[in-house]
């Protein structure tokens, strides 16, 4: 791995965690698996969006409201997570996160509107939110091998999660648009039930966070630059990743199949690409040039022909895996605040892109035509690489002064939080 100004860091993950991360506890085995469940809900209704539309009598501007409101409560919940788990301790914020998930996903497959999805969908957000942000900090604290095979875990986890979502919506939506949401349910409570048996307790962190730490943490100008840049880099994501089903136009199966590659290609260069990227070339210059061929890939995917939009659509999985990497990497190693309160501040900031863009996308085809809203994540995706430019200084001198004693612990992937 290396340090947010491309210089090595202590260690390799893949070095030090490869030989012990099958040797976990059945705990760490318990969160890992309720991860995966967790970061699948992100991209499960991908495939089902027009059975949805369809099955609901909604327009593709109302189905998109099911990111938007699971991605706006993900936002404001970034001020609460920290503030639970420090009171309540991370198991039973891991329970309540996982409960929230049961009850709202499973009412989400018995919506009879548009409008009662939505709702269902952001209590489903506050529960993801709830489990993702403590997931982690239990796996490592739980975790035989050291925090390097934790990582290497959880981010497996992640990546696993994040390209079995759409097949799982695929499969069961194929017969049913509301089968996924019960699946969902299930399997989180099959975690529920064995996060109770087999995690114990976590201890409590010395010091509370309050409410207000997370706002505060973004005063530092290293940790607000890489969450303004993220900000409009997550416009590009969530309009590839919720608007792109609708110009796709495919059958469940096909949709998730595509969206599977995707998912695949994003795990692979978050966890193998990215970082020896890094290690070659710095971060810095890693994200910007990212950044701007994934602005050409969407652009590509807008105005190309439905084999040439199959193709950016996977394809854009791979500069979206190196970019989560290298953000949260910036986002946790540039300032002197904890990492959960940093992590807090920055996803509070860059989450409301991912609520805006699901919005924002089919609204800008209905006042236009159907590619301008991928010229306009292109134009998100360049001006995200030009506030890294501009503010290369306090992303890299910053980072430099304050690089944290175990790097590996802050090379985790931005769902962490």
């Amino acid at each position: 791995m290396t340090n947010t100004t491309g210089g090595p860091a202590e260690g390799d993950i893949f070095d030090a965690g490869a030989g012990s991360i099958l040797r976990q506890p059945k705990a760490v085995w318990a969160t890992a698996g309720a991860s995966v469940v967790a970061f699948m809900g992100i991209g499960l209704v991908d495939p089902i969006l027009p059975s949805i539309a369809k099955g609901l009598d909604a327009t593709p501007s109302q189905v998109s409201l099911l990111f938007t409101s699971y991605f706006l409560i993900t936002a404001v919940a970034m001020l609460v997570t920290g503030f639970v788990s420090s009171r309540i301790g991370g198991k039973k914020t891991l329970l309540l996160g996982l409960a929230l998930v049961v009850v709202f996903a499973g009412l989400a497959g018995t919506s009879g509107s548009v409008g009662e999805l939505v709702g269902f969908r952001a209590g489903w957000g506050l529960g993801n939110a709830l489990f993702v942000s403590t997931a982690l900090a239990v796996i490592v604290g739980a975790a035989a091998g050291g925090s390097a095979a934790a990582i290497l875990l959880y981010e497996s986890a992640l990546g696993l999660g994040m390209a079995c979502g759409p097949l799982l919506g695929a499969l069961l939506g194929n017969a049913s648009w509301r089968y996924p949401f019960f699946g969902t349910a299930f399997l989180m409570a099959v975690g529920f039930l064995c996060i109770t048996t087999f995690l114990k307790e976590q201890p409590r962190p010395a010091k509370k966070t309050s409410l207000l730490d997370p706002i505060k943490a973004l005063g530092h100008g290293g940790l607000a630059s890489a969450a303004v840049s993220a900000f409009f880099y997550n416009y590009t994501f969530f309009t590839v990743l919720a608007f792109t089903p609708f110009v796709l136009n495919m059958t469940p199966y096909k949709s998730g199949a595509v969206f599977f590659c995707w998912g695949l290609l994003l795990a692979v260069f978050s966890v193998i690409v990215a970082p020896r990227m890094q290690a070659r070339f710095g971060s810095l210059k890693v994200l910007g040039g990212s950044l701007v061929l994934l602005a050409a890939d969407v652009l590509v995917l807008g105005y190309g022909n439905h084999t040439a939009a199959v193709v950016c659509t996977i394809l854009s999985g791979a500069f979206i895996g190196v970019n989560n990497t290298v953000y949260t990497e910036l986002a946790l190693g540039v300032s002197d605040a904890p990492r959960p309160v940093a992590s807090a501040g920055y996803n509070f900031v860059r989450w409301f892109a991912a609520a805006a863009a699901p919005y924002f996308a089919p609204k800008i085809e209905e006042w236009s035509d159907i590619h301008i809203p991928f010229v306009v994540a292109a134009i998100t995706a360049v001006i995200g690489a030009v506030v890294v430019f501009v503010r290369r200084n306090a992303l890299s001198h910053e980072a430099e002064e304050l690089q944290p004693k175990h790097a590996t612990e802050d090379s985790v992937t931005v769902f962490a939080n």
